[in-house]
């Protein structure tokens, strides 16, 4: 794992997710308040601005900063949630770890720390719902040597994730208020989170 992969991996996540951005928006503007994908494009557009200064960091000052810039620049529950995520991730990089192995370790204490923040867990129709069973997978995974196995598993995982969220009744955010009429749609946060999954998986899959 190094900067040139890392800044590759947000680059396609932001094609996959502006590809998406009209659905994400709809799905935002039917249980939440609309701004989820602005708030998501301009957070990867800030992250992309910082590749000539931290490109050749370690992975761990890379995920530090990267966390900081999304918690100082974006706004909504998704910038504090994502900057936790990652500045989480940087705490448990091990340079002795192979990649596999490393990103299991880093993404379970970024989720971890996720769920602290947010006081969430699986199954309150949140992106948790998406990243907790892919970070548990990956963590089931780690020492497999089939990066594509386990690039397609993951996208299955999170789909699954993703999908469940339709019929939960949200306990958390903009949806816990409208109770049963939440259920029904799927949680913005869920979506963008899966394609983010998607987007990094499809980096290992021969297509």
């Amino acid at each position: 794992m190094n900067g040139d992969q890392i800044f590759n991996s947000i680059n396609n996540i932001k094609i996959i997710i502006n590809n998406h951005k009209d659905e994400i928006e709809k799905l935002d503007q039917e249980i939440g308040d609309g701004d989820h994908i602005f708030n998501i494009l301009r957070g990867l557009d800030e992250l992309q601005n910082l590749k000539n200064e931290l490109l050749d960091k370690t992975v761990d000052h890379i995920f530090k900063q990267l966390g900081m810039k999304i918690m100082t620049t974006v706004g909504g529950s998704s910038g504090a949630l994502f900057a936790t995520l990652l500045i989480g991730m940087s705490k448990k990089y091990n340079p002795e770890l192979n990649d596999l192995n490393n990103l299991s370790q880093m993404f379970s204490e970024g989720v971890e720390s996720m769920k602290k923040r947010g006081k969430a867990d699986l199954g309150e129709k949140t992106m948790l719902d998406v990243l907790i069973p892919v970070s548990n997978s990956l963590m089931e995974q780690k020492n497999e040597k089939n990066l594509e196995k386990v690039a397609n598993k993951l996208n299955n995982i999170a789909k699954d994730g993703m999908m469940s969220t339709k019929d939960i009744i949200a306990t958390k955010g903009r949806a816990s208020f409208l109770g049963e009429r939440a259920k029904g749609h799927i949680d913005p946060g869920a979506r963008s989170s899966q394609l983010a999954i998607e987007a990094i998986c499809n980096q290992f899959i021969n297509n």
